[in-house]
């Protein structure tokens, strides 16, 4: 909601309040501002100027030579807008002026011709072009009669207002009015709210004999009036009120158009006026809309209707879709001499599902949706009709034509000043209480410390004590409440196990290059389906999927984070983003019954999808893509920082490339697996190469006993040896590593493959794998004698259990 401060004041005195004065009040008590901004930068020197003559520049054909009267002078101004012409009052920056942007205006020569000053748009006046009127917004901006030459052009235009944005909660839709706003801005300034006039003179002709009203589905419109203003003279609006719908952020169309946007902002009431030569009926007739109809709504879009959607007919045919669009066919224009004015209450559901089907979202809309003022419907039709007979030259008939079943009770709410200083821990009195209703402007009755608080319908969020106690907290003031700590014994807050160890695997995979990703629970059914780890695959049966999806991309609880992990790399490599490495820790959803009839298991896993290079400095020439073994020594670093001795074993699974996938084992059970996606998969996704995990948390931290130790610094030297083995092919070289470990005895330290050689001088069907292997002992200096032992001790190990030979 954007609230012009000017145009606040018509209702509400601001008590000198600064734009940021009242901001910061109006925040603390419970409604965010989310800015203040003005409408145009300072400008100087702009006043309102006369054209005397214009007539065309003797050197150039798209331009004028003008004799411009500015009140104290009279200036020769070269002109290029195609609207200027004499006899208007227009905005002229004179010499020495400064516009927005620091712009300065000098004497200058164009064409030989000497110009004096410049004629202003409202584009070069600081106005943003969206909300310019269209009749102007390739020219300069003409002023009506009444304004006076050589004023400043600033209070005419409303240049030096104020905006403030509204952050408004779904519960507060009094603020999206002008005058909810005032009541709020009373409230804390202990002002009273000025309510605009809504006196007005009908003529003696009854707008009864002009239509009638019929209302079909009661639940959904209890409310319908219809008042008819004749002899309209359709054209723009006084500047006050264009002024303010700029301020609002609406463009001002004609004056009967905006004279309906004034009131609606004004008063938070939605009305719409149809042009009743065009309307085709002496009848409104509201019902709901027929299987097959169709509608052209202003927009010009033809919209399906369906038995959802409530309309506004003349008893044959849809005008409008109630509370969102009206139709084309009774659109108000320049020729619209008779207006029909709609004013109604439409049930918020019924529009919301208008609004959902149509993908149309209004100001209009928005307040129907969110809950409309009951007592101020009738209302803003006479403050219009008023409007329009006085700035459009109608006449109001008298009377208006209505369906009215509309409830207008007011919510009774009783409080007690002990159990709102109860709650709140103050010790306000009960005068204090009585002030703070009144600047609410609540009618009370008051007994004592009891009241009886009369909810007015604008304040349809009031419907309980808690409601009441919050509201006499906000205007008492939150920054009054007392600090105060919990009684009673206290212990200091830490993090439980599982906490600690799902933030450390974060804080490591981070550290180890990945980015953090966050995607949705819910997937496709497709997805759902895919990349799902084998021992998860083995206990559900089915995907999960929502008995009322929002969409078929939303439908079904994932069994696994990879799918949209991959389409988040997908669609970053679609932005030219090629290097990736991502990673998510979340839930996935499992159940082992095919009808669902219990809430299913969820289950605490991480994965990480990675695609392109991993290292890359063009400087160095030095590049390195992801691999496998990349991918599995992240997963190795994080094992043996849990204190996990996990294997690999190599596996198939669908949509896995089948030759690079391994699944993970900790302590004979499978806790996930690692590898590439099938290059089908790749394609699909867009992707080149792209290696995943996906490992099962739950599992691990159950397994996890780590505890916090560390490590003498060494003082004795290390001593290393290598050896390269000769073996069969198909013997992995973590099986011969644990051989390795086994045979080598306490002194050997670390084991690390740094070589793979398979081709010329081996036998067929033959690898050799080099081992670097370090030996050490924190308390003394090793003897080679004792390494050598363990060397032999290893050469016998292998040779035994692998027929490994040592290579020469």
């Amino acid at each position: 909601m954007l609230v012009s401060l000017n145009w606040l004041k018509q209702y509400v005195d601001l008590a000198d309040q600064t734009a940021e004065q009242l901001a910061d009040k109006i925040t603390k008590t419970g409604i965010e501002v989310e800015g203040v901004t003005n409408i145009a930068e300072p400008s100087s020197n702009v006043v309102v100027g006369y054209v005397e003559s214009c007539e065309k520049h003797p050197n150039a054909d798209k331009l004028n030579l003008c004799k411009v009267d500015v009140g104290s002078e009279t200036l020769q101004i070269v002109c290029g807008a195609p609207n200027v012409a004499a006899g208007q009052k227009v905005a002229v920056a004179k010499p020495g002026a400064i516009l927005p942007g620091n712009f300065k205006i000098k004497p200058v020569k164009l064409r030989d011709v000497e110009s004096n000053g410049m004629i202003c748009s409202l584009q070069e006046l600081g106005l943003s072009e969206p909300y310019i009127p269209k009749e102007v917004a390739d020219g300069i901006f003409v002023f009506p009669e009444e304004v006076e030459v050589g004023q400043p052009v600033t209070g005419y235009l409303n240049l030096d207002d104020r905006v403030l944005e509204l952050g408004l909660t779904p519960n507060r839709s009094d603020a999206l009015s002008m005058l909810g706003v005032a009541y709020e801005v009373g409230a804390i300034l202990n002002q009273k709210v000025k309510w605009p006039s809504e006196v007005v003179e009908t003529s003696s002709e009854k707008a009864a004999d002009y239509i009638s009203v019929k209302v079909e589905d009661r639940e959904s419109n209890p409310y319908y009036g219809a008042l008819i203003i004749k002899d309209i003279e359709v054209g723009p609006a006084p500047l006050w009120i264009r002024n303010y719908l700029i301020a609002a952020g609406i463009r001002p169309i004609n004056n009967v158009v905006d004279i309906t946007n004034y009131v609606l902002l004004e008063y938070g009431q939605p009305l719409h006026a149809f042009d009743y030569d065009k309307f085709g009926s002496k009848e409104v007739v509201v019902r709901r809309a027929r299987a097959n109809e169709t509608i052209v709504t202003l927009d010009d879009e033809t919209r399906a209707l369906t038995p959802e959607h409530l309309i506004i007919t003349n008893g044959s045919v849809p005008t409008a879709i109630a509370g969102v669009m009206g139709g084309a066919d009774s659109e108000v224009t320049e020729t619209t001499k008779t207006v029909l004015l709609e004013t109604a209450y439409f049930d918020g559901k019924r529009v919301r599902k208008a609004i959902k089907d149509h993908n149309l979202r209004s100001e209009s809309s928005t307040r129907f949706e969110k809950g409309v003022d009951p007592n101020r419907v009738k209302r803003a039709g006479f403050r219009a009709a008023q409007l329009l007979a006085q700035y459009a030259n109608g006449t109001v008939l008298e009377g208006v034509v209505e369906f009215d079943q509309l409830d207008r009770t007011e919510r009774k709410v009783e409080i007690t000043t002990s159990r709102i200083n109860a709650r709140l821990g103050t010790k306000i009195s009960n005068d204090e209480i009585a002030n703070i209703l009144a600047k609410l402007a609540f009618e009370y009755q008051q007994s004592g410390e009891f009241f009886t608080i009369t909810v007015p319908t604008r304040r349809q969020d009031i419907a309980i004590f808690e409601d009441i106690l919050e509201e006499v907290a906000r205007i008492y003031g939150y920054d009054k409440l007392a600090y105060t700590l919990p009684e009673g014994a206290q212990q200091a807050g830490h993090l439980t196990k599982r906490q600690a160890l799902k933030r450390y695997v974060k804080q490591y995979l981070e550290g180890a290059g990945l980015s953090e990703a966050l995607t949705y629970s819910l997937t496709t059914a497709e997805r759902a389906e895919m990349l799902v780890s084998p021992e998860i695959s083995e206990k559900a049966k089915v995907p999960i999927r929502l008995s009322m999806p929002m969409s078929e991309e939303h439908s079904t609880l994932r069994l696994s984070i990879l799918p949209e992990l991959l389409a988040t790399l997908s669609y970053n490599h679609a932005r030219k983003q090629s290097h990736l490495g991502y990673y998510e820790m979340g839930s996935v959803f499992v159940s082992n019954e095919e009808q669902i009839s219990v809430q299913p298991e969820e289950k605490l896993r991480v994965s990480g999808a990675i695609t392109g290079k991993w290292l890359l400095h063009p400087w160095q020439q030095e590049a390195k893509d992801v691999d496998f073994f990349l991918v599995k020594g992240i997963l190795e670093g994080l094992f043996a920082r849990l204190g996990f001795n996990v294997s690999y074993q190599q596996t198939e699974i669908a949509h896995m490339h089948p030759g690079r996938t391994a699944q993970l084992y900790l302590n004979k059970l499978p806790v996930g697996f690692i590898g590439q996606i099938h290059p089908q998969l790749q394609k699909a996704f867009d992707l080149k190469e792209t290696y995943v995990f996906d490992l099962d948390l739950d599992y691990l931290f159950t397994c996890c006993h780590v505890e916090p130790s560390f490590n003498k610094i060494p003082r004795y030297p290390t001593m290393t040896r290598d050896i390269a083995l000769v073996v069969d092919q198909q013997i992995p070289a973590a099986e011969i590593e644990t051989t390795i470990k086994q045979s080598a005895g306490a002194l050997l330290k670390s084991v690390q493959v740094f070589d793979l050689y398979q081709g010329e001088h081996l036998p067929e069907g033959k690898k050799s794998l080099a081992f670097n292997l370090v030996y050490f002992d924190p308390d003394r200096t090793l003897k080679d004698e004792e390494v050598e032992a363990s060397y032999q001790a290893i050469l016998t190990a292998v040779e035994k259990t692998h027929q490994a030979e040592l290579r020469g």
